[in-house]
Protein backbone atom coordinates (compact mmCIF):
# COMPACT_ATOMS: atom_id res chain seq x y z
CA UNK A 1 0.00 0.00 0.00
CA UNK A 2 0.97 3.08 -0.88
CA UNK A 3 0.17 5.41 2.49
CA UNK A 4 -0.47 9.16 1.23
CA UNK A 5 1.37 11.45 3.42
CA UNK A 6 -1.37 14.76 2.85
CA UNK A 7 -4.07 13.96 0.78
CA UNK A 8 -4.47 10.79 -1.12
CA UNK A 9 -6.21 11.74 -3.78
CA UNK A 10 -4.89 15.19 -4.91
CA UNK A 11 -4.83 16.73 -7.95
CA UNK A 12 -6.79 13.89 -9.90
CA UNK A 13 -10.00 15.65 -10.94
CA UNK A 14 -13.40 17.04 -9.25
CA UNK A 15 -15.23 15.22 -6.84
CA UNK A 16 -18.59 13.80 -7.23
CA UNK A 17 -21.17 15.37 -5.15
CA UNK A 18 -22.98 12.65 -2.75
CA UNK A 19 -26.46 12.73 -3.41
CA UNK A 20 -27.30 10.70 -0.47
CA UNK A 21 -25.53 11.88 2.44
CA UNK A 22 -26.34 13.52 5.70
CA UNK A 23 -25.71 17.22 5.81
CA UNK A 24 -22.41 16.27 8.40
CA UNK A 25 -21.08 13.78 5.68
CA UNK A 26 -21.58 16.27 3.19
CA UNK A 27 -18.81 18.36 5.14
CA UNK A 28 -16.70 15.99 5.16
CA UNK A 29 -17.00 15.27 1.72
CA UNK A 30 -16.21 19.16 0.94
CA UNK A 31 -13.43 18.34 3.12
CA UNK A 32 -11.82 15.95 1.88
CA UNK A 33 -11.13 18.00 -1.49
CA UNK A 34 -10.77 15.12 -3.48
CA UNK A 35 -10.14 15.11 -7.63
CA UNK A 36 -10.49 11.63 -8.66
CA UNK A 37 -9.74 10.39 -12.32
CA UNK A 38 -12.45 9.68 -14.84
CA UNK A 39 -13.85 7.04 -15.23
CA UNK A 40 -12.88 4.08 -17.96
CA UNK A 41 -16.11 3.25 -19.43
CA UNK A 42 -19.76 5.30 -20.37
CA UNK A 43 -21.95 6.21 -17.29
CA UNK A 44 -23.29 4.96 -14.59
CA UNK A 45 -20.04 3.18 -14.16
CA UNK A 46 -20.38 -0.02 -11.96
CA UNK A 47 -19.12 -1.16 -8.52
CA UNK A 48 -17.45 -4.29 -7.85
CA UNK A 49 -17.33 -5.26 -4.56
CA UNK A 50 -14.44 -7.87 -4.23
CA UNK A 51 -13.19 -9.93 -1.43
CA UNK A 52 -9.80 -9.29 -0.20
CA UNK A 53 -9.46 -12.24 1.57
CA UNK A 54 -7.59 -12.90 5.26
CA UNK A 55 -4.71 -10.53 3.83
CA UNK A 56 -1.90 -12.31 2.34
CA UNK A 57 -2.24 -11.14 -0.93
CA UNK A 58 -1.61 -14.47 -2.23
CA UNK A 59 -5.20 -15.78 -1.15
CA UNK A 60 -6.68 -13.35 -3.46
CA UNK A 61 -8.66 -15.23 -6.32
CA UNK A 62 -7.42 -13.96 -9.66
CA UNK A 63 -10.58 -12.38 -10.02
CA UNK A 64 -9.80 -10.08 -7.29
CA UNK A 65 -6.75 -9.00 -8.69
CA UNK A 66 -7.72 -8.42 -12.00
CA UNK A 67 -10.49 -5.99 -10.91
CA UNK A 68 -8.02 -4.16 -8.59
CA UNK A 69 -5.66 -3.48 -11.56
CA UNK A 70 -8.52 -2.50 -13.58
CA UNK A 71 -10.28 -0.09 -11.08
CA UNK A 72 -10.44 3.67 -10.88
CA UNK A 73 -10.56 3.81 -7.64
CA UNK A 74 -10.73 1.45 -4.71
CA UNK A 75 -13.12 2.18 -1.75
CA UNK A 76 -11.17 -0.21 1.33
CA UNK A 77 -11.80 -1.33 5.05
CA UNK A 78 -9.49 -0.12 7.08
CA UNK A 79 -8.24 -3.42 8.23
CA UNK A 80 -7.79 -4.71 4.54
CA UNK A 81 -3.84 -4.69 4.73
CA UNK A 82 -1.18 -2.68 2.97
CA UNK A 83 0.51 -5.37 1.22
CA UNK A 84 -2.99 -5.99 -0.59
CA UNK A 85 -3.64 -2.05 -1.65
CA UNK A 86 -0.14 -2.21 -2.91
CA UNK A 87 -1.70 -4.57 -6.24
CA UNK A 88 -3.67 -1.76 -7.54
CA UNK A 89 -2.81 1.78 -9.18
CA UNK A 90 -5.79 3.01 -8.50
CA UNK A 91 -6.42 5.62 -5.62
CA UNK A 92 -7.38 4.37 -2.14
CA UNK A 93 -9.97 5.68 0.18
CA UNK A 94 -10.15 3.91 3.70
CA UNK A 95 -13.67 3.95 4.51
CA UNK A 96 -12.64 6.23 7.98
CA UNK A 97 -11.70 9.01 5.05
CA UNK A 98 -15.53 8.88 3.72
CA UNK A 99 -17.17 8.64 6.96
CA UNK A 100 -15.16 10.51 9.39
CA UNK A 101 -17.22 10.71 12.71
CA UNK A 102 -20.32 11.13 10.61
CA UNK A 103 -22.77 7.80 11.08
CA UNK A 104 -26.08 8.76 9.35
CA UNK A 105 -28.44 6.99 11.24
CA UNK A 106 -26.40 4.58 12.70
CA UNK A 107 -26.39 2.93 9.45
CA UNK A 108 -22.66 3.37 7.93
CA UNK A 109 -23.44 0.87 5.24
CA UNK A 110 -26.47 2.62 3.37
CA UNK A 111 -24.12 5.87 3.43
CA UNK A 112 -21.36 3.79 2.38
CA UNK A 113 -23.74 2.26 -0.70
CA UNK A 114 -24.20 6.33 -1.62
CA UNK A 115 -20.90 7.08 -1.65
CA UNK A 116 -20.21 4.27 -4.15
CA UNK A 117 -23.17 5.00 -6.01
CA UNK A 118 -21.88 8.67 -6.25
CA UNK A 119 -18.29 7.38 -7.17
CA UNK A 120 -19.60 5.49 -10.18
CA UNK A 121 -22.13 7.45 -11.70
CA UNK A 122 -19.97 9.32 -14.06
CA UNK A 123 -18.46 6.26 -15.28
CA UNK A 124 -15.63 5.04 -13.00
CA UNK A 125 -14.99 1.27 -12.36
CA UNK A 126 -15.16 1.54 -8.42
CA UNK A 127 -13.85 -1.85 -6.25
CA UNK A 128 -15.47 -2.08 -2.59
CA UNK A 129 -12.28 -3.97 -1.47
CA UNK A 130 -13.84 -6.12 2.40
CA UNK A 131 -11.81 -8.12 4.35
CA UNK A 132 -12.61 -11.74 3.97
CA UNK A 133 -15.73 -12.56 1.63
CA UNK A 134 -18.12 -9.62 1.04
CA UNK A 135 -21.01 -11.77 1.77
CA UNK A 136 -20.19 -12.32 5.45
CA UNK A 137 -20.71 -10.11 8.06
CA UNK A 138 -19.33 -7.22 5.27
CA UNK A 139 -23.02 -4.95 5.45
CA UNK A 140 -22.99 -6.29 2.00
CA UNK A 141 -26.84 -6.04 1.96
CA UNK A 142 -26.36 -1.76 3.41
CA UNK A 143 -24.23 -1.09 0.71
CA UNK A 144 -25.40 -2.57 -2.13
CA UNK A 145 -29.37 -1.33 -1.99
CA UNK A 146 -28.36 2.37 -2.52
CA UNK A 147 -26.49 1.23 -5.21
CA UNK A 148 -29.16 -0.99 -6.73
CA UNK A 149 -31.50 1.59 -6.43
CA UNK A 150 -29.81 3.78 -8.34
CA UNK A 151 -29.57 1.26 -10.83
CA UNK A 152 -25.57 1.16 -11.01
CA UNK A 153 -24.68 -2.10 -12.60
CA UNK A 154 -22.59 -4.33 -10.00
CA UNK A 155 -20.12 -7.40 -9.28
CA UNK A 156 -19.49 -9.52 -6.17
CA UNK A 157 -16.57 -11.35 -6.55
CA UNK A 158 -15.99 -13.48 -3.51
CA UNK A 159 -13.00 -14.14 -1.36
CA UNK A 160 -11.16 -16.60 0.97
CA UNK A 161 -13.47 -15.94 4.64
CA UNK A 162 -12.35 -15.79 7.91
CA UNK A 163 -13.47 -18.70 8.99
CA UNK A 164 -11.85 -21.28 6.89
CA UNK A 165 -8.69 -19.26 6.75
CA UNK A 166 -8.28 -19.34 10.10
CA UNK A 167 -9.15 -23.21 10.11
CA UNK A 168 -6.35 -23.90 7.42
CA UNK A 169 -3.39 -21.41 9.40
CA UNK A 170 -4.50 -23.73 12.06
CA UNK A 171 -4.90 -26.99 10.75
CA UNK A 172 -8.39 -27.18 12.56
CA UNK A 173 -10.62 -29.64 10.48
CA UNK A 174 -14.53 -27.36 10.44
CA UNK A 175 -15.99 -30.68 10.02
CA UNK A 176 -15.48 -34.19 10.22
CA UNK A 177 -17.63 -37.51 9.75
CA UNK A 178 -16.95 -38.45 13.08
CA UNK A 179 -17.48 -35.67 15.78
CA UNK A 180 -18.67 -32.25 13.23
CA UNK A 181 -21.42 -32.70 10.88
CA UNK A 182 -22.64 -28.65 11.07
CA UNK A 183 -20.95 -25.57 10.60
CA UNK A 184 -22.31 -22.14 12.33
CA UNK A 185 -20.91 -18.73 11.74
CA UNK A 186 -22.22 -16.18 13.94
CA UNK A 187 -20.66 -12.89 14.99
CA UNK A 188 -19.47 -11.37 18.04
CA UNK A 189 -20.45 -7.70 17.56
CA UNK A 190 -24.37 -8.21 17.53
CA UNK A 191 -26.61 -4.94 15.99
CA UNK A 192 -28.11 -2.96 18.76
CA UNK A 193 -31.44 -2.87 16.65
CA UNK A 194 -31.64 -6.46 15.78
CA UNK A 195 -34.98 -8.33 17.55
CA UNK A 196 -33.12 -11.87 18.21
CA UNK A 197 -29.96 -12.05 20.34
CA UNK A 198 -27.96 -15.13 19.47
CA UNK A 199 -29.41 -18.29 20.80
CA UNK A 200 -26.59 -19.83 22.79
CA UNK A 201 -28.55 -22.85 24.03
CA UNK A 202 -28.96 -23.78 20.69
CA UNK A 203 -25.46 -23.11 19.61
CA UNK A 204 -24.37 -25.37 22.81
CA UNK A 205 -27.05 -28.46 21.93
CA UNK A 206 -25.13 -28.71 18.39
CA UNK A 207 -22.58 -31.08 18.32
CA UNK A 208 -20.77 -28.96 15.22
CA UNK A 209 -17.88 -26.59 15.14
CA UNK A 210 -18.83 -22.77 16.11
CA UNK A 211 -16.89 -20.27 14.67
CA UNK A 212 -17.54 -16.92 16.13
CA UNK A 213 -16.31 -13.32 14.13
CA UNK A 214 -15.16 -10.16 15.49
CA UNK A 215 -15.14 -11.92 19.46
CA UNK A 216 -12.27 -10.75 20.89
CA UNK A 217 -13.80 -7.84 22.64
CA UNK A 218 -16.83 -9.87 23.74
CA UNK A 219 -14.87 -13.31 24.72
CA UNK A 220 -16.16 -13.19 27.96
CA UNK A 221 -19.59 -12.74 27.06
CA UNK A 222 -20.08 -15.20 24.37
CA UNK A 223 -17.92 -17.97 26.33
CA UNK A 224 -19.75 -17.78 29.60
CA UNK A 225 -23.34 -17.64 27.46
CA UNK A 226 -22.13 -20.93 25.99
CA UNK A 227 -21.29 -22.70 29.42
CA UNK A 228 -24.18 -21.53 30.75
CA UNK A 229 -26.36 -22.61 27.90
CA UNK A 230 -24.69 -26.56 28.64
CA UNK A 231 -21.31 -26.45 26.27
CA UNK A 232 -18.28 -28.34 28.35
CA UNK A 233 -15.89 -26.29 29.85
CA UNK A 234 -13.19 -28.04 28.21
CA UNK A 235 -14.67 -27.69 25.48
CA UNK A 236 -11.93 -27.20 22.68
CA UNK A 237 -11.09 -23.71 21.11
CA UNK A 238 -8.82 -22.39 18.69
CA UNK A 239 -7.69 -18.04 18.61
CA UNK A 240 -6.38 -17.47 15.33
CA UNK A 241 -5.63 -13.38 15.30
CA UNK A 242 -4.49 -11.43 12.36
CA UNK A 243 -4.56 -14.39 10.48
CA UNK A 244 -2.21 -15.10 6.91
CA UNK A 245 -0.34 -11.65 8.42
CA UNK A 246 3.55 -11.15 9.45
CA UNK A 247 2.49 -11.43 13.27
CA UNK A 248 -0.66 -14.01 13.26
CA UNK A 249 -0.61 -15.40 16.73
CA UNK A 250 -2.83 -18.78 17.44
CA UNK A 251 -3.91 -19.73 20.80
CA UNK A 252 -4.95 -22.89 21.89
CA UNK A 253 -7.42 -23.12 24.84
CA UNK A 254 -10.85 -23.76 26.18
CA UNK A 255 -14.20 -22.53 26.71
CA UNK A 256 -13.53 -21.76 30.51
CA UNK A 257 -10.28 -20.03 30.05
CA UNK A 258 -10.51 -18.49 26.51
CA UNK A 259 -11.11 -15.24 27.75
CA UNK A 260 -8.59 -14.75 30.39
CA UNK A 261 -6.28 -16.56 27.34
CA UNK A 262 -7.23 -13.69 25.09
CA UNK A 263 -6.01 -11.35 27.62
CA UNK A 264 -2.78 -13.04 28.84
CA UNK A 265 -1.46 -12.75 25.37
CA UNK A 266 -3.07 -9.23 24.17
CA UNK A 267 -4.47 -10.93 21.44
CA UNK A 268 -4.99 -8.05 18.78
CA UNK A 269 -7.82 -7.89 16.12
CA UNK A 270 -9.26 -9.14 14.07
CA UNK A 271 -9.37 -12.69 15.07
CA UNK A 272 -11.75 -15.62 14.98
CA UNK A 273 -12.65 -18.21 17.60
CA UNK A 274 -13.21 -21.90 16.61
CA UNK A 275 -14.81 -23.87 19.24
CA UNK A 276 -15.73 -27.27 19.36
CA UNK A 277 -12.75 -29.04 16.98
CA UNK A 278 -9.47 -29.86 17.69
CA UNK A 279 -6.13 -28.68 15.47
CA UNK A 280 -5.07 -31.83 13.32
CA UNK A 281 -1.88 -31.06 13.14
CA UNK A 282 0.48 -28.18 12.43
CA UNK A 283 1.04 -26.90 9.30
CA UNK A 284 4.54 -26.20 8.07
CA UNK A 285 4.56 -22.20 6.79
CA UNK A 286 6.82 -20.93 3.98
CA UNK A 287 9.42 -18.87 6.11
CA UNK A 288 12.55 -16.62 5.04
CA UNK A 289 15.12 -14.50 6.26
CA UNK A 290 12.84 -11.70 6.81
CA UNK A 291 9.46 -13.86 8.24
CA UNK A 292 7.86 -12.39 10.83
CA UNK A 293 8.91 -8.98 9.73
CA UNK A 294 7.44 -5.52 8.81
CA UNK A 295 9.55 -3.05 7.21
CA UNK A 296 8.39 0.54 6.22
CA UNK A 297 9.12 1.56 3.03
CA UNK A 298 9.61 4.96 2.03
CA UNK A 299 10.92 5.08 -1.56
CA UNK A 300 9.14 7.63 -3.53
CA UNK A 301 5.35 6.61 -5.31
CA UNK A 302 6.43 4.31 -8.39
CA UNK A 303 9.51 3.32 -7.37
CA UNK A 304 9.52 1.06 -4.43
CA UNK A 305 7.64 -2.15 -6.15
CA UNK A 306 10.43 -4.25 -6.62
CA UNK A 307 12.04 -3.88 -3.06
CA UNK A 308 8.71 -4.27 -1.68
CA UNK A 309 7.94 -7.92 -3.76
CA UNK A 310 11.91 -8.52 -2.29
CA UNK A 311 10.31 -8.37 1.24
CA UNK A 312 7.59 -10.14 0.12
CA UNK A 313 9.39 -12.70 -0.98
CA UNK A 314 12.30 -13.42 1.80
CA UNK A 315 8.68 -13.87 3.88
CA UNK A 316 8.93 -10.35 5.18
CA UNK A 317 5.73 -7.58 4.93
CA UNK A 318 5.88 -4.18 4.04
CA UNK A 319 4.27 -0.83 4.49
CA UNK A 320 4.74 1.67 1.77
CA UNK A 321 5.16 5.33 2.91
CA UNK A 322 7.13 7.82 0.73
CA UNK A 323 8.71 10.64 2.14
CA UNK A 324 10.20 12.46 -0.82
CA UNK A 325 8.37 12.77 -4.24
CA UNK A 326 10.00 13.07 -7.54
CA UNK A 327 8.81 16.02 -9.83
CA UNK A 328 10.02 17.10 -13.40
CA UNK A 329 13.43 19.10 -13.96
CA UNK A 330 13.29 22.81 -12.42
CA UNK A 331 14.55 23.84 -15.67
CA UNK A 332 13.47 21.40 -18.63
CA UNK A 333 15.51 24.03 -21.68
CA UNK A 334 19.03 23.20 -19.77
CA UNK A 335 17.87 19.34 -19.89
CA UNK A 336 16.64 19.57 -23.91
CA UNK A 337 20.32 21.64 -24.36
CA UNK A 338 22.59 19.04 -22.77
CA UNK A 339 20.86 16.27 -24.58
CA UNK A 340 21.63 18.67 -27.65
CA UNK A 341 25.22 18.40 -27.04
CA UNK A 342 25.40 14.55 -25.47
CA UNK A 343 27.30 13.90 -28.52
CA UNK A 344 30.30 16.43 -27.26
CA UNK A 345 31.03 14.68 -23.97
CA UNK A 346 33.50 11.71 -23.25
CA UNK A 347 31.06 10.48 -20.46
CA UNK A 348 27.95 10.81 -19.55
CA UNK A 349 27.44 9.93 -15.23
CA UNK A 350 24.11 9.28 -14.00
CA UNK A 351 23.53 9.47 -10.53
CA UNK A 352 20.32 7.78 -10.26
CA UNK A 353 17.53 5.67 -11.69
CA UNK A 354 15.13 8.79 -11.73
CA UNK A 355 18.11 10.72 -13.23
CA UNK A 356 17.70 8.46 -16.07
CA UNK A 357 14.15 7.62 -16.78
CA UNK A 358 14.20 11.52 -17.16
CA UNK A 359 16.78 11.79 -19.63
CA UNK A 360 15.20 9.16 -21.74
CA UNK A 361 11.66 10.33 -21.59
CA UNK A 362 13.40 13.73 -22.68
CA UNK A 363 15.66 11.89 -25.11
CA UNK A 364 12.54 10.45 -27.04
CA UNK A 365 10.15 13.35 -26.55
CA UNK A 366 12.94 16.04 -28.20
CA UNK A 367 12.64 13.47 -31.37
CA UNK A 368 16.02 11.53 -30.58
CA UNK A 369 17.36 8.32 -30.28
CA UNK A 370 20.30 6.75 -28.45
CA UNK A 371 22.55 7.60 -31.49
CA UNK A 372 22.35 11.69 -30.66
CA UNK A 373 24.96 10.81 -27.72
CA UNK A 374 27.28 10.02 -30.69
CA UNK A 375 30.83 8.27 -28.69
CA UNK A 376 29.77 9.62 -25.05
CA UNK A 377 30.46 6.51 -22.77
CA UNK A 378 27.60 5.98 -19.83
CA UNK A 379 28.92 5.29 -16.40
CA UNK A 380 26.00 4.51 -13.48
CA UNK A 381 26.79 4.98 -9.91
CA UNK A 382 25.03 1.48 -9.56
CA UNK A 383 23.70 -1.54 -10.19
CA UNK A 384 20.05 -0.19 -9.87
CA UNK A 385 20.79 2.49 -12.44
CA UNK A 386 22.89 0.27 -14.53
CA UNK A 387 19.98 -1.93 -14.97
CA UNK A 388 17.98 1.60 -15.83
CA UNK A 389 20.20 2.32 -18.90
CA UNK A 390 19.87 -1.46 -19.96
CA UNK A 391 16.16 -0.99 -19.94
CA UNK A 392 16.44 2.00 -22.23
CA UNK A 393 18.65 0.28 -24.48
CA UNK A 394 21.54 2.14 -23.15
CA UNK A 395 24.85 0.44 -22.73
CA UNK A 396 26.47 1.08 -19.48
CA UNK A 397 30.42 1.33 -19.52
CA UNK A 398 31.17 1.86 -16.04
CA UNK A 399 29.74 0.71 -13.17
CA UNK A 400 31.89 1.90 -10.43
CA UNK A 401 33.21 -0.90 -7.15
CA UNK A 402 31.74 1.90 -4.50
CA UNK A 403 28.25 2.65 -5.65
CA UNK A 404 28.25 6.15 -4.57
CA UNK A 405 29.79 9.40 -5.86
CA UNK A 406 33.63 8.76 -4.55
CA UNK A 407 33.19 5.38 -6.70
CA UNK A 408 33.39 7.05 -9.41
CA UNK A 409 35.69 9.78 -8.79
CA UNK A 410 38.30 6.95 -7.79
CA UNK A 411 37.31 5.01 -11.35
CA UNK A 412 37.57 7.95 -13.62
CA UNK A 413 39.11 10.99 -12.39
CA UNK A 414 42.76 10.68 -12.66
CA UNK A 415 42.49 10.25 -16.40
CA UNK A 416 43.55 12.69 -19.34
CA UNK A 417 41.07 15.98 -19.02
CA UNK A 418 37.79 14.94 -20.42
CA UNK A 419 34.72 16.47 -20.89
CA UNK A 420 31.30 15.33 -18.51
CA UNK A 421 27.87 15.67 -18.12
CA UNK A 422 26.42 14.93 -15.00
CA UNK A 423 22.92 13.64 -14.70
CA UNK A 424 21.35 14.02 -11.12
CA UNK A 425 18.50 15.44 -9.19
CA UNK A 426 18.31 19.42 -8.15
CA UNK A 427 19.17 18.26 -4.62
CA UNK A 428 22.23 16.21 -2.86
CA UNK A 429 25.87 15.91 -2.69
CA UNK A 430 27.97 18.04 -4.97
CA UNK A 431 30.57 15.80 -4.72
CA UNK A 432 31.35 14.62 -7.81
CA UNK A 433 31.29 17.98 -9.51
CA UNK A 434 33.94 19.35 -7.43
CA UNK A 435 36.45 16.59 -7.53
CA UNK A 436 36.23 16.04 -11.21
CA UNK A 437 36.95 19.64 -11.52
CA UNK A 438 39.56 19.87 -8.96
CA UNK A 439 41.56 17.23 -11.27
CA UNK A 440 40.99 19.24 -13.95
CA UNK A 441 37.96 18.23 -15.89
CA UNK A 442 35.45 19.76 -17.72
CA UNK A 443 32.23 19.50 -16.14
CA UNK A 444 28.35 19.92 -16.91
CA UNK A 445 26.02 19.20 -14.45
CA UNK A 446 22.09 19.66 -15.55
CA UNK A 447 19.18 18.32 -12.84
CA UNK A 448 17.15 15.79 -14.64
CA UNK A 449 14.29 15.93 -11.86
CA UNK A 450 12.92 17.64 -8.85
CA UNK A 451 13.19 15.37 -5.76
CA UNK A 452 10.80 17.40 -2.25
CA UNK A 453 10.16 15.83 0.76
CA UNK A 454 6.66 15.60 1.89
CA UNK A 455 4.85 18.23 3.83
CA UNK A 456 3.21 15.89 6.67
CA UNK A 457 1.98 12.02 7.40
CA UNK A 458 -1.78 12.34 6.73
CA UNK A 459 -4.42 11.11 9.46
CA UNK A 460 -4.62 7.71 7.41
CA UNK A 461 -1.05 6.96 6.83
CA UNK A 462 -0.79 7.69 11.07
CA UNK A 463 -3.68 5.30 11.33
CA UNK A 464 -2.11 2.71 9.01
CA UNK A 465 1.44 2.97 10.59
CA UNK A 466 -0.11 2.08 14.52
CA UNK A 467 -2.69 -0.97 12.89
CA UNK A 468 0.32 -2.24 11.08
CA UNK A 469 3.23 -1.71 13.66
CA UNK A 470 6.34 -1.83 11.51
CA UNK A 471 9.94 -3.70 12.90
CA UNK A 472 11.87 -1.56 10.82
CA UNK A 473 12.12 1.40 8.94
CA UNK A 474 13.97 1.72 5.34
CA UNK A 475 15.59 4.25 4.38
CA UNK A 476 17.26 4.18 0.87
CA UNK A 477 19.20 7.65 0.35
CA UNK A 478 20.23 10.97 2.10
CA UNK A 479 17.36 12.64 1.11
CA UNK A 480 14.79 10.41 2.09
CA UNK A 481 16.67 9.86 5.80
CA UNK A 482 16.74 13.66 6.36
CA UNK A 483 12.98 13.86 5.40
CA UNK A 484 12.42 11.01 7.54
CA UNK A 485 14.33 12.91 10.60
CA UNK A 486 12.47 15.60 9.90
CA UNK A 487 8.66 14.07 9.98
CA UNK A 488 9.06 11.34 12.68
CA UNK A 489 11.68 13.27 14.93
CA UNK A 490 12.34 11.33 18.09
CA UNK A 491 9.93 8.20 16.85
CA UNK A 492 12.45 6.70 14.73
CA UNK A 493 13.52 5.16 17.69
CA UNK A 494 10.18 3.17 18.02
CA UNK A 495 12.11 1.36 15.03
CA UNK A 496 15.13 -0.68 13.99
CA UNK A 497 16.59 1.53 10.69
CA UNK A 498 17.92 0.38 8.08
CA UNK A 499 21.05 2.10 5.66
CA UNK A 500 21.81 1.56 2.08
CA UNK A 501 25.11 3.78 2.29
CA UNK A 502 28.27 5.58 4.02
CA UNK A 503 26.27 8.63 3.46
CA UNK A 504 23.32 7.63 4.03
CA UNK A 505 24.25 6.75 7.89
CA UNK A 506 26.04 9.64 8.26
CA UNK A 507 23.36 11.53 7.92
CA UNK A 508 21.69 9.65 10.61
CA UNK A 509 24.16 9.09 12.52
CA UNK A 510 24.82 13.51 12.41
CA UNK A 511 21.51 13.70 13.72
CA UNK A 512 21.41 11.60 16.47
CA UNK A 513 19.80 8.23 14.77
CA UNK A 514 22.28 5.74 14.17
CA UNK A 515 21.33 2.88 12.19
CA UNK A 516 21.28 -0.55 12.97
CA UNK A 517 22.26 -1.82 10.25
CA UNK A 518 23.78 -0.89 7.15
CA UNK A 519 24.38 -1.97 3.84
CA UNK A 520 27.40 -3.92 2.79
CA UNK A 521 26.92 -2.21 -0.46
CA UNK A 522 24.59 0.38 -1.60
CA UNK A 523 22.21 -2.05 -3.27
CA UNK A 524 18.29 -3.09 -1.63
CA UNK A 525 19.43 -6.72 -1.71
CA UNK A 526 22.55 -5.95 0.36
CA UNK A 527 20.81 -3.87 2.51
CA UNK A 528 17.86 -6.69 3.15
CA UNK A 529 20.27 -9.19 3.75
CA UNK A 530 21.99 -7.49 6.44
CA UNK A 531 18.44 -6.79 8.31
CA UNK A 532 18.07 -10.31 7.74
CA UNK A 533 21.21 -11.21 9.47
CA UNK A 534 20.50 -9.13 12.62
CA UNK A 535 16.70 -10.60 12.23
CA UNK A 536 16.33 -13.36 14.23
CA UNK A 537 13.04 -15.10 13.19
CA UNK A 538 10.58 -16.08 15.95
CA UNK A 539 9.35 -19.69 16.14
CA UNK A 540 7.36 -21.27 13.60
CA UNK A 541 4.06 -18.34 13.62
CA UNK A 542 2.20 -18.43 17.10
CA UNK A 543 0.62 -21.28 18.61
CA UNK A 544 0.17 -20.95 22.24
CA UNK A 545 -1.50 -22.45 24.92
CA UNK A 546 -2.67 -22.20 28.15
CA UNK A 547 0.41 -21.66 29.89
CA UNK A 548 1.87 -19.10 27.86
CA UNK A 549 3.79 -15.91 29.31
CA UNK A 550 1.96 -12.63 29.16
CA UNK A 551 3.61 -10.79 25.73
CA UNK A 552 3.49 -7.31 25.41
CA UNK A 553 0.14 -5.43 24.32
CA UNK A 554 -0.18 -5.18 20.71
CA UNK A 555 -1.75 -1.94 18.73
CA UNK A 556 -5.10 -3.16 19.16
CA UNK A 557 -7.82 -1.93 16.42
CA UNK A 558 -11.42 -1.68 16.92
CA UNK A 559 -13.09 -4.45 15.23
CA UNK A 560 -15.07 -4.65 11.99
CA UNK A 561 -16.30 -7.27 9.31
CA UNK A 562 -13.69 -9.63 8.09
CA UNK A 563 -15.90 -12.28 6.46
Amino acid sequence: MRLCPGNPLESRGPETPCMHESPPAKAAASSLATTLPAGRCPPPGRVVFVGAGPGEPDLLTARAIDRLKTADVVVHDQLVPPVVLHLTAAPCLPISRLLGNNRASNDPGRQIGGWLADLAAPGRVVVRLKGGDPTVFARLREELEPVSERQIPFEIVPGVTAATAAAASAAVPLTSRETASSLTIVTGHEAAAKAEAIDYRSLAASTGTVVIYMGVEQSDHWSEALRQAGRPDDTPVTLVSRCSWTDQQIVETTLAECGAAIRRVSLPAPAIAIIGSHPAGLPVAARGPLAGCRLLVTRPAGQAEELITEIGRRGGDAVHLPLIEIGPAPEPAAVEAAIAAAWSFDWIVFASVNGVRAFHTCLRNTGRDPRALGTARLAAIGPATRAALEACGLACDLIPSRYQSEGVIEAIADSPPRRFLLIRADKGRDVLRRELEARGHEVEQVAAYSSRPVATISTEAERTLRQFPCDWIVLTSSSIATAAIRLFGERLREWKIASISPVTTAVLTGAGFPPTVEALTATTDAMLAAIAAHHEPPAAPGRADRTDQEKPAAARPPESGTG
